[in-house]
């Protein structure tokens, strides 16, 4: 069974079709989040690593292009809804922790966000929502899809190498690396934003004034 399935998978990394499949799967993943874009670029780099085929180089490149894609249809979409998403109940914090992380750092947020699990695409909505300039957020999104596609394609890539003669091993290995990667980022982010609630906070008001 397992063999069978290792078989299908490497006969569809070998189709000339996998670049296609694998932009396609980046772009809807802008907009629609539990598509398994990550999964399959760590999948193709494994093989890429372990068979020859596909082309890590292609791969990259066909990830980026499809994530920066996707990236500006949510970007649209946040432009023409704007404040029915940013109300939804089920997607206020989503956007508020966004809208907040967009007025202290600008488009910086949109390279970590990336790294996100939801935070992509709550972060590519709300700066259409916003209104963020386009041309400043097609210049930070270039480096988020860019940095994405290398990070998610190497770590496959590095897990293929591992395990060359046994890719279930290596693909195993890529995911369980991206998934403690992820992991670190939400506690770090979460770890901070404890520090910034319980911060004490000095009011003017408060101060002792020497005559």
């Amino acid at each position: 069974m397992t063999q069978a399935i290792l078989d299908a998978v490497h006969q569809a990394m070998t189709s000339p079709w996998i670049y296609l499949a694998l932009f396609a799967l980046a772009m809807l993943d802008g907009f629609f989040p539990v598509v398994p874009a990550e999964t399959s670029v760590i999948t193709a780099g494994v093989f890429a690593a372990a068979t020859g085929a596909p082309n890590i180089a292609l791969v990259i490149v066909v990830a980026a292009l499809g994530a920066f894609t996707g990236d500006h249809i949510s970007y649209i979409v946040g432009r023409t809804t704007n404040d029915r998403l940013r109300n939804g109940k089920r997607s206020r914090k989503a956007f508020a922790w966004a809208e907040k992380a967009l007025a202290e750092r600008g488009g910086l947020v949109l390279v970590v966000a990336r790294y996100i699990p939801g935070g992509r695409t709550a972060c590519t909505l709300t700066m259409g929502a916003v209104a963020y300039p386009r041309r400043s957020f097609a210049f930070f999104d270039a480096i988020a899809a860019s940095s994405w596609a290398i990070y998610s394609g190497l770590i496959g890539y590095v897990g293929g190498a591992a395990f060359e003669n046994d890719p279930i091993k290596g693909l195993l290995l890529g995911l369980g690396v991206a998934l403690s990667i992820t992991a670190v980022v939400e506690v770090v982010r979460h770890v901070r934003r404890r520090r910034t609630v319980e911060e004490p906070k000095f009011e003017p008001a408060l101060a002792v004034h020497r005559d």
